[in-house]
């Protein structure tokens, strides 16, 4: 099957497979285990943190980053389609008791005069804002990437009225390889950051939050009560390594093959109000001779795999197993629809 449901459908490669046989492994609780060591000393210093932790899902590395910044009964501040506030469970209450501020934004993108608008004044009725949220890319927002100059105007907002701004970088490796920026940019400019290491880099699993020393020790905390204290974990941490290595540059391919696929559904008539296509994610609406349901069974008949994420839209993904003659195949039969 060619499986464009998710990124997160990848395999390790011979090469990641072989990292993996021979990592050095010890106590991750212990802080014995040097891939795991290794691994989060190189993230921090790729984007230009103090300190980082290794975690097995970009949600638990989230959720630990907004327990830290919070209070129970804070206000955090995010897009209406942030993964944080629709895609982790209600996280947000349960595990900081904290309640969300969603903001309406273009595709899943919010302003810096959107943020101000929603900080709450100083008053013993309203909920104490004390963290901005933002996705970078966005994937309800069809893999959008951030303008820079947005998130600097964010960010000085937040130092302005003294909130923590936090990033999920879930796929913040696609905005870096898709515009050429800084990654110590995005650290200066972040007080935290976390980074999915199991969707477009290949990885069985694991996220790396990013922050100041003082930060991730008490992340380090917050990830034990969670059940996220690792013992062997240098198996998987050395995935990430070869990720690093050998995965960053070749996520152009990825989007390179978004963007023919989108070009074979722009020609079809029941294909509307596709978003427009800058990283690895096509979203679009299907209607006319196609449903949602229809579109995703007559793939799947070719053996192709696609998602409906709501009852008129779509989501296909592009990956690291996609290859190009899956992809040619893929725009054949699309065409042929």
């Amino acid at each position: 099957m060619i499986d464009f449901r998710s990124d997160t459908f990848t395999r390790p490669t011979p090469g990641m497979l072989q990292a993996m046989i021979t990592a050095e492994t010890g106590d991750d609780v212990f802080g014995e285990d040097p891939s795991v060591n290794k691994l989060e000393a190189r993230m921090a210093d790729y984007f230009g943190k103090a300190a980082a932790l290794y975690c097995p899902s970009g949600t638990m590395s989230n959720q630990i980053a907004i327990k830290v910044h919070t209070q129970p009964g804070d206000e955090v501040v995010c897009s209406d389609l942030a993964h944080v506030y629709i895609y982790e469970g209600g996280g947000i209450a349960f595990n900081a008791g904290a309640q969300t501020r969603p903001i309406a934004g273009d595709r899943g993108m919010i302003t810096a005069a959107q943020v101000k608008a929603a900080i709450n004044p100083d008053d013993v009725h309203k909920a104490r804002t004390s963290l901005v949220c933002l996705e970078n890319t966005s994937n309800r927002g069809g893999g959008c990437i951030y303008d820079w100059q947005e998130i600097e105007k964010i960010a000085a907002v937040c130092r302005e009225h003294e909130l923590a701004l936090h990033l999920d970088g879930a796929r913040l490796f696609n905005a870096l390889v898709a515009t050429g920026q800084d990654p110590k940019a995005y650290g200066k400019t972040f007080d935290t950051i976390s980074v999915c290491l199991n969707k477009g880099m290949g990885c069985p699993m694991g996220s790396v939050l990013l922050g100041s020393e003082t930060f991730i020790k008490a992340a380090r905390r917050i990830r034990k009560k969670l059940g996220g204290g690792l013992r062997q974990a240098g198996f998987m941490a050395a995935t990430g390594l070869y990720a690093l290595e050998n995965h960053i540059n070749r996520l152009a391919e990825d989007h390179a093959h978004a963007r023919q696929i989108a070009d074979v559904l722009n020609t079809k008539s029941f294909v509307s109000n596709m978003l427009p296509v800058e990283t690895n994610i096509l979203i679009f609406d299907v209607s006319g001779s196609y449903t949602p349901a229809t579109f995703v069974e007559a793939l799947q008949k070719e053996g192709i795999l696609v998602v409906a994420i709501s009852p008129t839209q779509i989501r296909i993904v592009t990956h690291l197993d996609i290859t190009p003659d899956m992809v040619a195949k893929t725009c054949q039969v699309i065409a042929a629809l």
